[in-house]
């Protein structure tokens, strides 16, 4: 049995924890409100310019100078999954919940005899996937020094992936992320950047584009330059705009996650200090009694 000192060690340990999860809860309170803000003005202008893609793409059809980022190479050989995940930890199962999906993703896409290479972006996905899968990984990205997410951001990966695609590194890129639809909900899902059209289609893309195009009214465009002109510039834009709309979205998603879980360890610590004040006041109530007892057993002897 733990003497008074250690259980007091223990106690005063304990509660200097429940203080740093406490403030913690309330740091992560606090952002996620912002970060809830930015993610859900986010996603109009991600699902216009997908909605402008898909009314573009539509009166493309038949034609053969269509541009790669719309309708692929042609080849689906090579996969590059690109998988977001936070940089730091101590958010619940974020970061695992993603990189549950991406696993899944690979799984799957070996076994259609698929060759799958990584771009992961955050040190948490990176630090669980290279166990396994350090061979696929192409490149990485650590977002931990930024102060904040902004457009610059998602402007250079996409740029790296486009690159990547117009060199022949490979035909399908997917985008690993985890939506956020409330504090106590994130959803792990994976949406096609490249080619576009295939996230039209595509049943698991959740945050892309449309399944039908948008309803004109009535209405007949013409476009200048031409459609695909106008597609040559969009799709770039498109990649860069589904890139920080994720980002955002796991931002929030982590604030959540982490709020709820520095809640919970806040009310575990609690519990477990009640436990140990409550073991403190036995032991020391049997330690008085037993000094009573040999008090009275040395005045009985007398």
């Amino acid at each position: 049995m733990a003497s008074l000192k250690e259980l007091q060690n223990r106690i005063k340990s304990v509660k200097n924890t429940q203080k740093i999860t406490k403030a913690m809860q309330m740091v992560a309170a606090a952002k996620l409100r912002k970060a809830q803000d930015a993610a859900e003005k986010s996603r109009p202008y991600s699902e216009r310019i997908a909605a402008v893609i898909s009314n573009l793409a539509a009166s493309m059809t038949g034609t053969g100078d269509a541009p790669q980022l719309l309708v692929g190479n042609g080849k689906s050989d090579t996969v590059l999954l690109v998988v977001a995940t936070a940089d730091r930890g101590l958010c619940g199962g974020f970061n695992t919940n993603i990189v549950r999906k991406a696993r899944e993703e690979i799984v799957a896409l070996e076994r259609g005899g698929k060759t799958v290479k990584l771009f992961l972006i955050g040190k948490k996905g990176y630090d669980q996937l290279k166990r396994l899968y350090e061979d696929k990984i192409v490149k990485y990205i650590s977002l931990k020094e930024e102060r904040s997410l902004h457009a610059g951001i998602a402007k250079n990966i996409g740029e790296d992936i486009t690159a990547m695609f117009n060199a022949g590194d490979f035909d399908i890129c997917k985008l690993i992320f985890s939506e956020f639809e409330n504090v106590m909900t994130q959803t792990a899902v994976a949406s096609t950047l490249i080619p576009a059209m295939d996230s039209v289609n595509s049943a698991d893309d959740t945050a892309q584009m449309p399944a039908s195009a948008p309803d004109l009214g009535g209405a007949i465009y013409d476009y200048e330059p031409d459609e695909a002109g106008m597609l040559r510039v969009l799709l770039p834009r498109n990649i860069n705009t589904q890139i920080f709309s994720a980002l955002l979205e796991n931002q929030a998603g982590e604030m959540g996650s982490k709020m709820t879980a520095m809640d919970n360890a806040t009310r575990n610590a609690g519990d477990m200090i009640d436990k140990l004040t409550l073991t403190f006041n036995r032991t020391r109530q049997a330690q008085i009694t037993s000094e009573l007892i040999e008090i009275i057993s040395g005045a009985e002897a007398l």
